[in-house]
């Protein structure tokens, strides 16, 4: 019989496609400490059946629509912030895609959703970012910036969509059928990922200049309007990324 120190480091070690044969083989042995990792393997594998049953609702509008060889998600992130880019992403899944956990990202903590954004990207047919710059805000307002930003990330699919499932909106201007879905990021997979990549992708950002303009936080707040952001922002005023027409009652 195996001491339970070389189980434990073979359950340590185990894949996820390894579960099974190690409950098959251990289900038997009455020591605790392996009752207990066979008992953490079961649970583990309701949860990731639960995940499953939850994805397949996920991927009901992909399904949908299925005669549509090239199904794009489109979402944004970004409207509200005083600070920063609106970005949005597209993406076109396989149509045999088992990615299990997308959802809307801000659903997601901030480790997963870095995790599924290297999925997405691996797995996808063609993922692509676009962005509305906060004087492009400015200039056009919000909605526009928004509009300009999903069909710039269209616009660099490596391959043309043959049909569109947005977050609620539906562009103008578009010679490709579009399905807009109210919260479309928790009820389509396509639009969850989207939704993914373009949150990962903006936060990235944010961090980035929070290393040129240290004083609001950007690392944390991701342009957002905090207590601590619009303090920073009356003592030192904007600076070159604030939105000017969002901030009026700042500064």
């Amino acid at each position: 019989m195996k001491k339970t120190s070389e189980i434990t480091a073979e359950y340590k070690n185990l894949k996820e496609s390894e579960y099974q044969a190690f409950i098959a083989e251990y289900s038997g042995d009455e020591r605790s400490s392996v009752v207990k990792q066979v008992a953490t393997l079961k649970k583990r594998l309701e949860a990731i059946e639960k995940e499953k049953e939850r994805m397949k609702v996920m991927f009901s509008f992909e399904r949908e629509y299925s005669d549509y060889e090239y199904i794009c998600g489109i979402d944004e992130v970004g409207r509200g912030p005083l600070a920063g880019p609106v970005v949005a992403g597209a993406v076109i899944l396989p149509k045999d895609c088992d990615l299990l956990y997308l959802n809307d990202s801000k659903k997601l903590t901030e480790n997963k959703r870095e995790e599924l954004y290297d999925k997405i990207m691996e797995s996808a047919v063609s993922a692509a970012i676009g962005y509305g710059s906060p004087e492009r805000i400015d200039e056009i307002n919000i909605l526009q910036a928004d509009y300009e930003a999903m069909k710039e990330a269209i616009g660099k699919l490596s391959v043309k969509p043959t049909l569109l499932l947005n977050d609620a909106v539906t562009l103008p201007d578009m010679d490709i059928k579009q399905v807009p879905i109210i919260k479309g990021d928790a009820k389509s997979a396509s639009i969850a990922a989207a939704s993914i990549i373009a949150k990962v992708t903006r936060d990235r950002m944010m961090v980035e200049y929070a290393k040129i303009f240290p004083e609001y936080g950007f690392d944390s707040n991701k342009g957002y309007g905090s207590a601590a952001h619009i303090e920073a922002l009356k003592k030192y005023g904007p600076c070159p990324i604030h939105r000017r027409s969002f901030i009026k009652n700042f500064v």
